[in-house]
């Protein structure tokens, strides 16, 4: 019998051991339940469909409360996004650590009405307190909505084999933003001042929602874009092993046609961790019919975004095939990300 992990999110074990066996009542208007791999629910309700996500609010007092809030709303948007569908409504539940103050909250949730007011997001309901017990950075927990037709959404199962595989922004997105927004003094003395301001802005690199409505602007299923998911805990490495999975389909991947953005190798070697397991919000991984992948890098080099063809998804038979170095070895999650406890090692090292 698997175990709990000591951090992070649980396996794909125990999630198919305890939580999927038990999901409440049944429903033909479920279309896509929870799933290991995927980030999105979508249910039919009349002639439309309403694609759902949940995650904890997530506010890091340490980044600035501008910068906690942008991240937060990001967070929670970015999962909603790989159903192909734009957010429109939120839920949020606001539990409080007693120690916030109403200035502290004023300006999180100033950003957060901004934030969502720029991306079309409407909050129509939630819950807001303080109480005791209750601590950063989990204040709490939201839901985002989006609605749309029956033809416009994805979901993994509809990627084939021979579908192929592109990256936005390559590894260690996230780590690379957090460690450089908490540990600047650190990096500047290793690096200097000029790279450590490059990699703080790396910061707000860590959102898939521009990527996401870029890519299915040029189509979706047949006419492009198959699946999307992106790479949060154990990174590029596990989001490719779980979208595949999803797909129950194969994968080869070339590791090195990965793109990698600037300061993020350096980072993640000082850290002693493996960008390619590191928690990468950000970073998102996408599926689409051949004929259109170059439209899609094009689409998003357009916006700015930086991304690659990688590999291609494959019969289930073939396994998960990683390149490296013209080699092929097996492609496995990491199960663990790295970035935990390296992230936990530098505040006390910082402190």
């Amino acid at each position: 019998m698997s175990e709990l992990p000591d951090i992070g999110k649980i396996s794909p074990e125990i999630f198919n051991e305890v939580i999927f066996p038990r999901l409440g009542a049944s429903s033909e208007r479920v279309i896509v339940g929870p799933q290991n791999g995927v980030d999105v629910a979508i249910v039919e309700i009349g002639d439309k469909v309403v694609a759902l996500t949940t995650d904890p609010v997530f506010i890091v007092p340490e980044y600035g409360w501008e910068r906690a809030a942008w991240f937060a709303i990001h967070i929670l948007a970015s999962d909603l996004v790989t159903s192909g569908l734009k957010p429109c409504f939120i839920a949020i539940d606001l539990n409080l650590p007693m120690e916030m103050t109403k200035e502290q909250l004023t300006i999180v949730w100033d950003t957060m009405h901004q934030e969502c007011e720029k991306l079309g997001i409407s909050i129509v309901c939630g819950h807001t307190a303080r109480y005791e017990n209750c601590h950063y950075p989990m204040v709490g927990g939201a839901t985002v909505l989006g609605v749309g037709e029956k033809n416009e959404y994805v979901t993994p199962r509809m990627a084939k084999a021979g579908d192929k595989i592109i990256i936005t922004k390559g590894p260690a997105i996230e780590a690379t933003g957090i460690f450089a927004t908490m540990f600047p003094k650190l990096i500047e003395k290793e690096f200097g001042a000029s790279f450590s301001q490059r990699a703080q802005e790396i910061f707000y690199k860590m959102s898939v929602v521009e990527d996401a409505m870029a890519a299915v602007s040029i189509g979706v299923r047949d006419n492009g874009i198959t699946a999307m998911h992106d790479a949060t805990e154990c990174g590029i490495w596990g989001g490719l092993y779980e979208i595949a999975q999803a797909a129950d389909l194969g994968a080869l991947v070339d590791k090195e046609r990965i793109v990698v953005e600037d300061c993020v190798m350096e980072i993640c070697q000082y850290f002693d961790i493996d960008p390619y397991a590191a928690i990468s919000e950000g970073t998102l991984i996408i599926t689409c019919r051949e004929h259109k992948a170059e439209e899609v890098i094009e689409v998003l080099t357009g916006k700015g975004i930086t991304s690659s063809v990688v590999g291609e998804l494959v019969d289930p038979g073939q396994g998960m095939i990683l390149l490296e170095g013209g080699k092929e070895r097996k492609l496995e999650h990491p199960k663990v990300d790295p970035f935990w406890n390296a992230f936990y090692s530098a505040l006390q090292r910082s402190g």
